[in-house]
């Protein structure tokens, strides 16, 4: 079978990298009047969200995430979230078996950008609470005031086992990770020395000048799908980003989360992550997803992937939660699926903002060949909704 992988784009939407005195510093975009955000996810790694072999897969080298960073940046979008992978998942071809590590990539793109927020994702038990604070306050200098945090806990001990850690039980990660945020958030606030002895951390004389832009922290989510993660994300984050099975009992979900925040005597925002193939019509659409999440799967590393995954997280907070379709999981690691016209991503996308989601991440097979194709028809209709300015 074959198939255009991406529509012929009309429109150049990258930059030239902006001087420095045209970066003046600017609230975090993540904190913006839309009522609908998007990001896109998991760009610095190779594959990206997609288990497939089609020869366009994103392959994540540097001078194709610099090219998408001009793009997203001069399309309005909110926010880069990339995901901390140490290993691949094997198959035909070890999706995202290389990576780039995500404070540097932070850093990186932050010098070469204007408006977009970017994130890094930190796993608390192998980033010292220490290094992450002089290294966010870094990234934050640079960005002149964009930098975000996203609070990873840690799930896979494969990885972990390159590192010499072995994982604690479940509810005691998020207790370490609330000694971590403690740390950090003192570091921040903090003009003189101080000693911090906990479960955890024993430190002494702790300093970490200078303080980042943005205060008292720069922007924190947290991904979270069980009951202690969302009670750690509703206690130390602005957003928590979470899995989306499906819209009926998404709203379920989200109650649940607003209430623990509320409990907290705080207010979040809730993410979600998607991926999306966007054509002129569904039936396009429809039959480029079935080619490459269906006849183009990379079956044994998205099952691989799957099962460790099962195992080790869902399967053990939600049983529930594992029983996805096939095709949904090599389309995007299990993500809500966005396949269709302009028109019907933008109504999915009303849905999801309905059910009371705040924003969602994005995915594609290729960003560079289809992003464009997305901000050129998406965004305008999804102004035309009132989802975003």
């Amino acid at each position: 079978m074959t198939l255009t992988p991406a529509l012929n784009m009309t429109r150049n939407l990258e930059l030239d990298r902006p001087a420095a005195s045209e970066r003046m510093p600017a609230a975090n975009p993540m904190l913006n009047d839309n009522k609908f955000k998007l990001g896109l996810f998991s760009m610095n790694a190779e594959g990206g969200a997609a288990f497939t072999t089609v020869p366009n897969r994103w392959r994540a080298d540097w001078t194709e995430i610099e090219k998408l960073a001009h793009i997203a940046d001069n399309a309005g979008i909110e926010f880069f979230l990339p995901i901390a992978r140490w290993k691949g998942y094997g198959g035909t071809t070890n999706v995202r078996g290389a990576s780039f590590e995500t404070l540097s990539h932070a850093a990186a793109i932050a010098a070469i950008t204007r408006r977009i927020a970017i994130f890094s994702t930190v796993h608390v038990p192998l980033v010292h609470p220490v290094f992450a604070a002089k290294a966010l306050a870094t990234i934050d200098h640079v960005s002149r005031g964009r930098a975000g945090l996203n609070i990873v806990c840690g799930w896979n001990q494969d990885e972990f086992d390159m590192f010499g850690h072995h994982q604690a039980p479940h509810e005691d990660r998020y207790e370490q990770g609330r000694e971590w945020f403690d740390i950090l958030v003192r570091i921040f606030e903090s003009e003189v020395p101080f000693d911090y002895r906990g479960r955890f951390y024993d430190l002494k004389q702790v300093v970490g000048a200078p303080p980042p832009i943005q205060r008292p922290r720069p922007v924190t989510l947290s991904a979270a799908f069980s009951a202690a993660g969302r009670r750690f994300a509703a206690r130390t984050s602005d957003f928590l980003f979470t899995a989306l099975r499906s819209l009926d009992d998404a709203m379920l979900h989200i109650a649940e989360i607003n209430q623990l925040a509320g409990e907290a005597g705080r207010n979040i925002g809730v993410l979600t992550t998607t991926h999306v193939v966007c054509r002129e019509t569904d039936a396009e659409a429809t039959r480029y997803y079935e080619y490459y999440a269906g006849e183009m799967a990379d079956t044994k590393a998205a099952e691989f992937h799957q099962s460790k995954r099962d195992k080790q997280h869902y399967g053990k907070v939600n049983p529930s939660a594992v029983k996805l379709d096939g095709r949904r999981h090599a389309g995007g690691a299990g993500s809500y699926p966005l396949v269709g016209r302009p028109e019907r991503i933008v109504d999915e996308i009303i849905k999801i903002h309905a059910s009371g989601f705040s924003g969602a991440t994005l995915a594609f097979v290729n960003f560079n060949e289809e992003l464009p194709f997305f901000v050129d028809r998406v965004l305008p209709l999804l102004q035309q909704a009132g989802l975003r300015q």
